[in-house]
């Protein structure tokens, strides 16, 4: 099972909050069907997001995929570790892995995205 702290996106990202800042990262599952990570592309603190625009590219050797932002903000701070260390979103995707941190500026998205068991089910209907 997934953590139940944070809300889901049908497109594998997660977003955990703590105050007014949202970390988003990608799901264990996500990691599990991009295989071998080679690279990540990631936007710049200050930059600013609306719900669902692309905030980078995660590139694996079976595909590049785009990442897409959960939660309308502003960056404050981009993982810089996993830059040069992909193997922490393989190995912690949920905790190390992660790879924005934004100031979320309408809360009510959080409450739009689905739940850990919401999620199970979306990738039990995605095996299938």
């Amino acid at each position: 099972m997934r953590p139940d702290d944070r809300r889901y996106m049908d497109t594998h990202e997660w977003a955990l909050i703590e105050d007014d800042v949202a970390t988003i990262g990608i799901s264990d599952f996500a990691v599990e069907q991009l295989t071998d990570l080679v690279f990540v592309d990631l936007p710049q603190a200050g930059d600013s997001l609306s719900k669902g625009d692309t905030l980078g590219e995660i590139e694996s050797v079976k595909a590049v995929s785009d990442l897409y932002s959960p939660l309308s903000g502003e960056i404050i701070e981009v993982n810089e570790s996993i830059a040069d260390n992909l193997e922490l979103v393989s190995q912690d995707p949920f905790g190390e892995g992660w790879f924005v941190k934004i100031r979320i500026s309408d809360s009510s998205e959080f409450d739009q995205m689905i739940s850990a068991a919401e999620y199970e089910k979306v990738i039990e209907e995605a095996a299938h």
